[in-house]
């Protein structure tokens, strides 16, 4: 490191608390015992080297082992900003992290630090923020998400189509191509041809809640939404309110920010009230039965909360359950310990979900992205 990257280290007491704060924040959990713990160990070894300062923190405030590669973000992210003299080296293709860490004299000769004072901290931004709460995610955290969203494939089943398509090993002659063949071998039919049953990709409906008991949860889920309408073609968004808005055509801009802006532009209820039934209802009227949920695979991102009479919102999920391939429905709230779908409008949507999934974090992301191509 060179001297020009050298600052003055804080004082103990600062770094305790600043650090103690910031792992909480990320969800660890730091009693004081163990704070009193890790100022007693800085105060053993210094604060002059960052490699004190990990090892110190990562005896004293880290119980679980499930929980270090968390520590290890924070103690990036805290250090990283906070002018400590520990200079934090990002390598985006490994996806990983190295602490280069100031030897306290800022003369080091050629400025690079010794192997025995770099801690490598390997992780993936996304196995951190796998478990995180979407209703407790930063901006910076937001805009991450959205990069690993966006590499998400979500993949629906395929289905049987009424095309044939050519196939050598079709069970099925195809006898205009194999005259065509014959003639030109003197009428003889050297090659016979064959077709086989065409497929066809099915089509993804997503139907987004973005009632205010749902706000925490929308600002991320529409951004699952946006990378389904951009990375296929069949993709359909539609949001959930007092009314229903088609978002297709907003999220189809390949730049998510502008995309999310003009969505959220376009639903004029946007964390307002909830009648699920009544919306689900005209989905179905305007858009489902007529075709477009006609064999695909519906998504719902909802906490269930509904307004409206119970009765009609059962009506309305059994119409479109009898008209998709697959419901799944997606709440939030599942993963709330000891939670039961006991609000009126999830209970009467129950009996007619195929699949009901947690959906508060990245990790539940990729398990309604096994469900879709079920």
């Amino acid at each position: 490191m060179t001297t020009a990257d050298t600052l003055e280290a804080p004082p103990v007491e600062r770094i305790v608390v600043g650090f103690v704060h910031c792992l909480r924040s990320g969800g660890l959990s730091v009693p004081v015992s163990m704070s009193l713990r890790f100022r007693e160990a800085l105060e053993l070894t210094g604060i002059q080297r960052g490699v004190d300062v990990y090892w110190a923190g990562r005896a004293t405030l880290v119980s679980r082992p499930e929980d270090i590669v968390m520590y290890n973000a924070m103690f990036l992210a805290f250090f990283h900003h906070n002018g400590t003299g520990f200079k934090v080296r990002f390598e985006d293709e490994a996806e990983s992290a190295s602490l280069a860490v100031d030897d306290g004299d800022g003369d080091s000769g050629e400025g690079e630090s010794s192997d025995d004072d770099i801690i490598s901290l390997r992780y993936s931004a996304a196995e951190v923020l796998g478990s995180k709460d979407f209703a407790d995610f930063t901006a910076a955290e937001l805009r991450e998400a959205q990069r690993v969203m966006a590499k998400m494939r979500l993949r629906p089943a395929r289905r049987s189509s009424r095309r044939r398509v050519p196939d050598q090993l079709g069970a099925r002659l195809d006898l205009r191509r194999t005259v065509r063949r014959a003639m030109r071998t003197a009428g003889e039919p050297l090659h016979l041809a064959a077709t086989d049953q065409g497929e066809r990709t099915r089509r993804l409906v997503v139907l987004l809640d973005v009632s205010g008991s749902m706000e925490a949860y929308a600002r991320v889920l529409i951004r699952f939404a946006h990378a389904a309408v951009v990375g296929r073609g069949k993709g359909e968004v539609f949001a959930l309110g007092t009314r229903l808005t088609r978002m297709t055509r907003q999220l189809g801009s390949h730049d998510v920010d502008e995309a999310v802006a003009d969505a959220a532009e376009a639903v004029v209820d946007w964390s307002g009230g909830t009648r699920l039934g009544e919306a689900i209802g005209r989905f179905n009227d305007e858009w489902g039965v007529r075709g477009m949920a006609r064999g695909a695979v519906v998504v719902i991102l909802s906490d269930g909360w509904d307004r409206g009479d119970p009765e009609h919102m059962a009506h309305e999920m059994e119409r479109l359950h009898r008209t998709a391939h697959r419901v799944v429905w997606v709440n939030p709230l599942k993963a709330s310990p000891g939670y039961e779908p006991l609000a009126r409008g999830m209970a009467a949507a129950m009996p007619h979900i195929d699949t009901f999934l947690e959906g508060h974090c990245l990790r539940s992301l990729d398990t309604l992205a096994e469900a879709v191509g079920a």
